[in-house]
């Protein structure tokens, strides 16, 4: 048998969006990983959550991390080469296509990925208002004016 990182698998998006990779980035993919580790034969397989465009930015990422881990623990060089890249690929993306690739990577169980977007998103709603978070997760508020005043003066270090 070839090695995995020749081996080539045909991943599929929910909408038919076909994407050839090596078996080493596939197995990014936990639901995958766990059909290649059970020794089933395949070459082709579906990822019906996630649309191309979606699956096509997880390829990416993936493909990056696979290619350009660091050697060893050690790697700080290596470490910092990533993490720059990991912040420049983060830019290109809108709150919407973050949030599906939120998703997609809990869905897909790709650890690195969903701890880089979250922490994306995190970043980017660290400064904002209450009130501006609720808009942008599209949360109704359903305290009464009298119950907020009250939990901000209890929470008052909060808004500091």
């Amino acid at each position: 048998m070839a090695s995995s990182s020749t081996n080539k698998i045909v991943l599929i998006s929910g909408d038919g969006i076909s994407f050839e990779v090596t078996e080493a980035v596939a197995r990014e993919f936990q639901p995958v990983a766990h059909i290649i580790e059970d020794d089933c034969a395949i070459t082709t397989t579906t990822i019906s959550n996630v649309t191309g465009e979606i699956l096509s930015k997880m390829i990416e990422y993936s493909k990056k991390h696979v290619e350009e881990a660091p050697i060893d623990e050690e790697d700080k060089e290596g470490k910092k080469k990533l993490q720059i890249w990991d912040e420049e690929f983060m830019k290109q993306f809108n709150m919407e296509i973050l949030f599906q690739l939120i998703l997609a990577a809990d869905y897909s169980t790709n650890k690195g990925l969903l701890d880089l977007t979250c922490c994306t998103v995190a970043d980017h709603i660290k400064d904002m208002t209450p009130d501006e978070v609720r808009t942008l997760f599209n949360i109704e508020n359903d305290y009464t004016t009298e119950e907020e005043e009250e939990i901000r003066k209890e929470n008052a270090w909060a808004f500091e």
